[in-house]
C-alpha cells in the first residue's frame, strides 16, 4: 500500500474499515462469510477491500483467534439409520451447500456409545473445532450443555425442551402434526391413529401434541380417549412403524387413518397395513413427516408434511458461522414453517 507515494506495509483491517465507513467487526463478518451483513455493506467493504489489496491472512487469523477452520456435526445414532434415513443426508448436503463458499471444512461424526461419547468429549474438550452442529438430539443428551461450558459454539437441529438455551434451527412440528390430523378428520375419518417418534425427544412430543390438538379440535370430549387408545409410540424406523401399525390393529380393528411422525414409519405402515389387507387409501389413509424421497416412491404415493430440512442444515451452519465469527453474538432460536403436500395415500 502506498500513501503519498511511501510504502507504510500491507494494509490492515482497520484500515479496510476505515476506508469502508464501517466497523472492524463488519469488515471481519464480510471476510468469513456471515449472512449477517446486507448485501449493500458487503459490496462497500469489498471494493475497499479491493482498493487497498487487502489479503486477509487466514493462517495468522486462525492463530490469533485459535481457530481450526473446521465444524462438527454430530449424528448419536446408529450407522444403519444414517444411511436409511433421507433427513440425515438433507441435513448433511445443507450444512455443505452453506460451508461450500467458507475455507470450514465439516467433520461428520457418530456418537453412539459411551465410549465414543468420552472420546468426542475429549476431542472437543482440546478445541480442535471452531463448534459443533448437533442433529437427532434426545432429552437427557448431556453434550450440548458440556459444549456451553467449554463455551463451544454451538446448534441444534431441534431442540431438549421448550426452554432450551442453546441456539437451534426447528420446524414447526406441532403445526405440521395439526395439520396432517386435521386433514384425515376432514375427510370423515374418525378411528384416527398416531405413530409417535421416542418420547425423550421434543421432536416426537410436538408431533403427538399437534396429532391431540387437531383431534380436540375435531372430537371435543371424545379426543382424549381416542388419543390415549389410538396413540402408539415407534422410534423413526420403518421395522417400528410396522410394529407400531400392527399394535394399533390389535386395539382398534376399525382403525380408518393413521398419522406417522416420519415418511419412514409410514413406509413400515404401509406394509404392515397390505399384510393385514386393508387397503390404502380405502379403508385406512396414511399420512407421513419429511416429505422426504420415500413419499415420492411408496405405493400409493405418500401425503406427507414438508419440512424444509435441507434450509434446516443451511440454516444451521450460517447461525454457527455467526457465532464463531462473533461470541457474543445472541443465542438463535429459529422455527421454519411446514407445508401439507397431499397425495394418493390421504
Amino acid at each position: 500500500m502506498r500513501d503519498n507515494g511511501r510504502r507504510t506495509g500491507r494494509p490492515t483491517l482497520e484500515q479496510v474499515a476505515a476506508r469502508a465507513g464501517v466497523g472492524r467487526g463488519t469488515v471481519s463478518r464480510v471476510i468469513n462469510g456471515s449472512p449477517l451483513v446486507s448485501p449493500e455493506t458487503k459490496a462497500v467493504v469489498e471494493r475497499a477491500i479491493s482498493d487497498l489489496g487487502y489479503v486477509p491472512n487466514r493462517a495468522a487469523r486462525a492463530l490469533a483467534g485459535n481457530r481450526n477452520d473446521a465444524i462438527a456435526l454430530v449424528i448419536p445414532e446408529a450407522d444403519s439409520r444414517l444411511f436409511a434415513e433421507p433427513y440425515f443426508s438433507d441435513i448433511i448436503r445443507g450444512v455443505d451447500a452453506a460451508l461450500a463458499d467458507t475455507d470450514t471444512q465439516l467433520l461428520l461424526t457418530l456418537s453412539r456409545t459411551p465410549r465414543e461419547r468420552k472420546r468426542l468429549t475429549q476431542f472437543f474438550g482440546a478445541h480442535r473445532v471452531d463448534g459443533v452442529l448437533m442433529v437427532s438430539v434426545h432429552e437427557d443428551d448431556p453434550l450440548p450443555d458440556l459444549l456451553e461450558h467449554l463455551q463451544m459454539p454451538a446448534v441444534l437441529a431441534g431442540r431438549r425442551s421448550g426452554r432450551e438455551a442453546v441456539s437451534y434451527v426447528d420446524s414447526d412440528n406441532t403445526g405440521g402434526a395439526r395439520d396432517a390430523t386435521a386433514h384425515l378428520l376432514g375427510q370423515g375419518r374418525r378411528a384416527v391413529a398416531t405413530i409417535t417418534g421416542p418420547l425423550d425427544m421434543y421432536v416426537a412430543r410436538c408431533r403427538l401434541d399437534g396429532y391431540r390438538t387437531a383431534l380436540r379440535e375435531t372430537l371435543g370430549a371424545g379426543a382424549e380417549k381416542t388419543a390415549e387408545r389410538l396413540s402408539v409410540a415407534g422410534d423413526f424406523t420403518e421395522e417400528g412403524g410396522l410394529r407400531a401399525t400392527r399394535e394399533i390393529l390389535r386395539r382398534c380393528p376399525e382403525v380408518d387413518a393413521i398419522f406417522a411422525a416420519s415418511d419412514v414409519m409410514a413406509a413400515g405402515a404401509l406394509r404392515a397395513l397390505r399384510q393385514a389387507g386393508r387397503r390404502v387409501p380405502d379403508d385406512v389413509a396414511l399420512v407421513g413427516f419429511d416429505d422426504s424421497v420415500i413419499a415420492r416412491h411408496t405405493d400409493p404415493l405418500l401425503t406427507s408434511v414438508r419440512q424444509p430440512v435441507q434450509e434446516m442444515g443451511r440454516t444451521m451452519a450460517r447461525v454457527l458461522l455467526e457465532q464463531i465469527t462473533d461470541p457474543s453474538a445472541t443465542r438463535r432460536h429459529v422455527i421454519l414453517n411446514t407445508e401439507l403436500v397431499r397425495r394418493e395415500s390421504a
